[in-house]
C-alpha cells in the first residue's frame, strides 16, 4: 500500500527527524507551540501545518517505509531556497547576477469600484530601474485532496515510535486544481496584457507538477522570442536541495493546452461509473 505522507516539515526532511522534534512540530502545526521560523522565504512560517511538501511512501507495518515517489512541493515558499529560480531566470533572460533588482506581489490588477489593488503578480525581476526591463515571475505549489492534516500532526504529537506512523488517511496532489483551476486563469489574465506590454511572464512548478501535465515538449524551445510564457521546473534532489532541471519557452496558447491536458473518458466508461455511485435521493 502507498500513501502521501510528509516530505519536508517546517523545512526539515520528515524522515530525519527524531520521536521528539515530530512531537515539537506537531505542536505548532496544531497551534500548540510557537510557529518556526521558514529557512527558505525567511520570517515565520505562514503555511498553516508547515507542510513544505508531500511524498509517496510504502508502507512497513503500520509505520512509513521506503518512499515511492519525489516531493512534491505545496507551499510557494519552497521555491525560494538559495533563491534558485530567481537567479536561473535572471540567467535567461540575460540580466547580469549583480544588476539583478526584485519586487514581490506587485499589484497588477484593481477593483473597478474602488481602485483597491485585485490581483499581483508573484515576483518581478529587473535590471535597470530607469529603462524597466522586467519580467513576472509566477510560483505555483501544488494543493492537495483527501482529509486535511490536522489528524495526521495529531497522530505524530502522540506517537513516540522511532519511526514515523504510517498516513492513516488518503491524500493525493490536486493536479487539475492547480494547474487548470489556478495556475491557467493566472496566465489567461496576465499573459495577453504582459505581451501588450512587450514582457513575458515566467511560471515555475515543480518536475512532478510539470510532468503531470505533459512534461517537456516534444521539442524544446529556448528562444524567448518564439513564446511568451518562461517555464522553469525545478525539483528537490535526494539531498532535498532545490536544484535546477528542465526549462523551455511556450505561447499562451500552447501553455493553455499544456494545462487543460485531460480529456474526457469514453461514455460507456463514464456510464459504468455512474451506475456504481447512484443511490436514491433519501440515502444522500
Amino acid at each position: 500500500m502507498t500513501r502521501f505522507g510528509i516530505a519536508e516539515w517546517y523545512g526539515q526532511p520528515f524522515l530525519s527527524l527524531p520521536p521528539g522534534k515530530r512531537r515539537e512540530l506537531a505542536a505548532a502545526a496544531l497551534e500548540r507551540a510557537k510557529t518556526p521560523e521558514c529557512p527558505f522565504g525567511g520570517g515565520t512560517c505562514n503555511k498553516r501545518g508547515g507542510v513544505c511538501s508531500i511524498q509517496p511512501y510504502d508502507s512497513d507495518g503500520g509505520a512509513i517505509g521506503e518512499a515511492a515517489g519525489n516531493p512534491v512541493i505545496t507551499c510557494p515558499r519552497r521555491f525560494e531556497q538559495g533563491r534558485t529560480v530567481v537567479h536561473w531566470l535572471a540567467e535567461i533572460v540575460g540580466f547580469a547576477a549583480e544588476d539583478v533588482l526584485l519586487a514581490r506581489e506587485v499589484p497588477f490588477m484593481h477593483s473597478k469600484g474602488t481602485s483597491k489593488p485585485a490581483g499581483k503578480i508573484d515576483l518581478v525581476l529587473a535590471a535597470d530601474k530607469e529603462r524597466l526591463t522586467w519580467y513576472g515571475l509566477e510560483i505555483q505549489a501544488v494543493y492537495f485532496s483527501g482529509e486535511g492534516m490536522e489528524s495526521e500532526f495529531q497522530t505524530l504529537y502522540n506517537s513516540n515510535e522511532s519511526r514515523p506512523p504510517f498516513p492513516a488517511a488518503v491524500r493525493r496532489p490536486d493536479w487539475r486544481s492547480s494547474s487548470a483551476k489556478r495556475l491557467m486563469p493566472q496566465l489567461q489574465v496576465k499573459g495577453p496584457t504582459l505581451r501588450r506590454w512587450h514582457s513575458k511572464i515566467a511560471v515555475a512548478v515543480d518536475r512532478p507538477f510539470f510532468a503531470a501535465i505533459g512534461g517537456p515538449s516534444n521539442e524544446i524551445c529556448h528562444d524567448l522570442d518564439a513564446g511568451d510564457v518562461i517555464w522553469l521546473v525545478p525539483e528537490i534532489g535526494i539531498d532535498y536541495e532545490l536544484k535546477r532541471g528542465h526549462w523551455e519557452v511556450l505561447t499562451l496558447e500552447d501553455s493553455a493546452t499544456k494545462l487543460l491536458s485531460a480529456s474526457p473518458i469514453p461514455r460507456k466508461q463514464f456510464e459504468e461509473l455512474l451506475r456504481e455511485r447512484l443511490v436514491p435521493l433519501k440515502e444522500h
